[in-house]
């Protein structure tokens, strides 16, 4: 029996219709090149209905069909998914998923070039009653046989009498002719973009197509970013989908479309997506596993679903384990998940662009026998990490906590950090949480991990905040490399010099910053400020402490700039200056820094030598300044304990 094709397909395909279903032939494969920015191969098919023929660009997760010769010239094909666009003012059919139904047949019919094709596009000579050639298509013999050899797909009839040895012929299942949509019946003539947009997956977004919706999930949401560029200032935020087939795709606002829109947006609602285009994703800064993302212009429209159902997920995890974070690239963005077994206090730093934020450190362990540093930035400390410090130093209680969308580093070891799209959830109600759970509460707090953050303290302090002695630093040349070392030292304060304790500093502000540097008084009350070349009626008076700190292995001096003073002397240097030289209450002043003595402290440092005339000398400055906490410090003392006896 000869293989029926499914009549007028190509002519219904071209009218719109995308819910046929149709049995084509490939008459023709082409390699037409590489994405342009993404180098991935694209392949245009001529595909016939046996009367009409037409061109056909297959989605590029199809490509290992053509390449594996699962489809060459002569398949016979049904068309799954797909669409028709006008490029040019030419018809191209775009394929999204299609099954090869014969894998080889001689041509059908005598097909010619649809009218709504390119006019100088012809029939290849080779296709019919003829093989392709070698250069025209992946042709793979062994992969024909398989196919043939295997059963018989889904409304495809084998015909093979018993005791004949005549080929098997096939006969797909026939389709009806083509008939218009009945929703398009009795309607009269409809007006262009009259017909509400189709909604389609995620998955099925590309350039080509015209009027197209999606319905998903809002999983996350950026904060309003400033720029400023050649072409002026600007704002801009995005926040990322998922639908329910597994499809993720950015969205991305700028300017006034971010007004329209950044209030409407809310985490975990369902939304019906229209009218937006489509560019390459910009995968420095786009995770998410698509090669596309959607900019919002002006005319687009963000309309709020009811959840019904609930078959779109709240959020679509790929958890990979510690172990595997060793070998990953710099940069990658990735999920892990583990149980977190210290969290340090929210360190303030300074950007380079003289802005402050804040860090805070954390360590995760998982089943894989690995723990890995997790740095916390920004709002990040304050939200999750408070209440991460809250459960694991407060409580004793080590929670589970699963990151999405982290980024790796490589310096000093393998490391996790957050990005704005980073999501933290803290004890989830995941499988994979529940297990890990169970791991760790039946022996796994016990087992002993290997860090791949290296130059970590034990205890899960971070890699800027190693653990020393204080006659470690002398003992082992620290600060006399070509970068500074930063250590951590459990020390006494044993002496503040009080001769100097202070300094004369700008209280004018440059941008969002305070000055802070060294004013000299021109006047009765008048300041100068050489950075500034301003004069001022007050001054501000900011700490510059030479204290004696000392542990069980011995003494060094170090230094303590304002914040870092504040700690150590518990008031403001204003008011000792005040106290000492205004007031000259040499007695309270005096009581006030016996008081400060003899405190314990976990002092965070930073040395680096430094040049003092043609003298070299190890500076040592205190940058961080904590009150011991005797369980935190209880657990980092047992934990070093057990390392030693592992």
């Amino acid at each position: 029996m000869p293989v029926s094709l499914t009549p007028n397909a190509i002519t219904a395909i071209n009218a719109g219709d995308v819910n046929l279903k149709p049995l084509l032939q490939v008459l023709d494969i082409k390699l037409i090149g590489k994405i342009q920015e993404r180098g991935q191969e694209r392949y245009r098919l001529l595909i016939s209905d046996g009367a009409l023929a037409e061109h056909a660009m297959i989605a590029v997760q199809l490509n290992d069909r053509v390449k594996s010769g699962q489809v060459v010239i002569g398949s016979i094909v049904q068309l799954i998914d797909y669409i028709c666009s006008t490029v040019k003012n030419r018809k191209l059919i775009v394929v999204l998923n299609m099954e090869t139904i014969i894998p080889q047949s001689e041509t059908i019919g005598n097909p010619k070039m649809s009218p709504e094709s390119d006019a100088e596009a012809q029939i290849p000579l080779s296709a019919p009653g003829s093989m392709p050639p070698p250069n025209r298509a992946v042709f793979n013999e062994p992969a024909i046989q398989q196919s043939v050899n295997k059963a018989p797909p889904r409304g495809v009839n084998f015909q093979n009498p018993a005791n004949s040895t005549a080929t098997p012929s096939f006969r797909p299942s026939v389709q009806p002719s083509y008939q218009p949509p009945p929703s398009y019946r009795n309607h009269g003539p409809i007006m262009k973009n009259e017909a509400p947009a189709r909604i389609i997956p995620i998955a099925a977004l590309n350039p080509y197509q015209g009027r197209w919706a999606i319905k998903a999930r809002v999983t996350a949401k950026g904060d309003i970013r400033r720029y400023n560029n050649a072409k002026g200032d600007g704002k801009v935020f995005s926040f990322d989908l998922l639908d329910s087939d597994g499809g993720e795709i950015r969205i991305t606002c700028f300017n006034a479309v971010v007004d329209r829109f950044h209030d409407v947006v809310e985490v975990g609602k369902v939304y019906l997506i229209s009218k937006g285009s489509l560019k390459p994703a910009q995968k420095n800064f786009n995770h998410l596993k698509n090669e596309w993302e959607i900019f919002l212009e002006a005319t687009s429209t963000v309309e709020l679903c009811p959840d019904e159902d609930g078959s779109i997920p709240r959020q679509q995890f790929s958890f990979r384990p510690i172990s595997d974070i060793e070998s990953a690239e710099n940069n990658t963005i990735l999920d892990t998940i583990g149980v977190v077994t210290s969290v340090n206090p929210s360190v303030p730093i300074l950007r380079k662009n003289g802005m402050e934020t804040h860090r805070r450190v954390l360590n995760l362990k998982d089943e894989s026998g690995k723990a890995v540093e997790v740095t916390l930035w920004g709002e990040f400390c304050n939200r999750e990490g408070r209440q991460l410090e809250e459960m694991v130093v407060d409580s004793a209680f080590y929670p589970v906590l699963a990151i999405k969308a982290g980024k790796v580093s490589d310096f000093s070891g393998k490391s996790i950090g957050t990005i704005s799209s980073t999501q933290l959830f803290i004890n989830p109600d995941f499988p994979e949480a529940q297990k890990l759970r169970s791991w760790f509460d039946h022996g796994g707090k016990d087992i002993a991990s290997s860090s791949i953050s290296r130059d970590n303290m034990p205890g899960g302090g971070s890699r800027n905040e190693i653990r020393k002695t204080v006659s470690q630093i002398k003992e082992e040349g620290l600060g006399r490399s070509d970068k500074p070392d930063w250590v951590t030292v459990k020390a006494t304060v044993s002496f503040i010099k009080t001769d100097s304790f202070c300094y004369t500093a700008c209280p004018l502000m440059i941008g969002d910053k305070q000055c802070n540097k060294k004013v000299t008084q021109t006047g009765t009350n008048t300041w100068l400020c050489d950075r500034c070349n301003q004069e001022s009626e007050e001054c501000d008076y900011r700490y510059l402490l030479q204290v004696q700190i000392q542990d069980h292995s011995g003494l060094t001096w170090v230094t303590a700039f304002q914040e870092s003073g504040e700690e150590i002397m518990g008031c403001p240097a204003k008011q000792i200056y005040t106290l000492k030289n205004e007031l000259q209450n040499d007695e309270e002043f005096a009581e006030i820094v016996r008081n400060r003595l003899f405190h314990q402290y976990l002092l965070k440092l930073k040395i680096k030598e430094e040049s003092y005339g043609d003298e070299q000398r190890v500076k040592i400055t205190v940058v961080k300044v904590d009150k011991v906490n005797y369980t935190s410090e209880s657990k980092y003392l047992l934990d070093l304990v057990r390392r030693e006896i592992s």
